[in-house]
């Protein structure tokens, strides 16, 4: 979206610049008004590889929370696995009565 804004305003200096040069301006000389818009095409220039830097920036940290949330799931249902395995091997409390039953009966 700041890319396209930018175009935009590339385009709209690029006009005012073709329409100074060929109307002119009475508050300011042409060599200044050429100057302001270097100036401000060199601002233009700037904030255009500024956004293409973000751009790489929000792309690999895009990416690593995509690794993260794909780890985060992994874990998440190892996590719930172990814990369902815990509680299916507690050992159920019993009686000593039941203990002994159980001893009699595998001699």
């Amino acid at each position: 979206e700041l890319e396209n804004q930018l175009t935009t305003k590339c385009k709209t200096l690029d006009e005012i610049k073709q329409s100074l040069a060929l109307n002119g301006s009475a508050e300011q000389t042409p060599e200044a008004l050429s100057l302001r818009i270097a100036e401000l095409c060199e601002t233009v220039d700037s904030i255009v590889r500024q956004v293409a830097q973000l751009k790489t920036s929000m792309q690999s940290i895009l990416e690593q929370w995509r690794v993260y949330d794909e780890v985060y799931a992994e874990v998440s249902l190892m996590t719930t696995k172990y814990l369902y395995c815990i509680d299916q091997c507690k050992p159920s409390v019993v009686s000593l009565e039941a203990l002994k039953h159980q001893v009699k009966t595998l001699q």
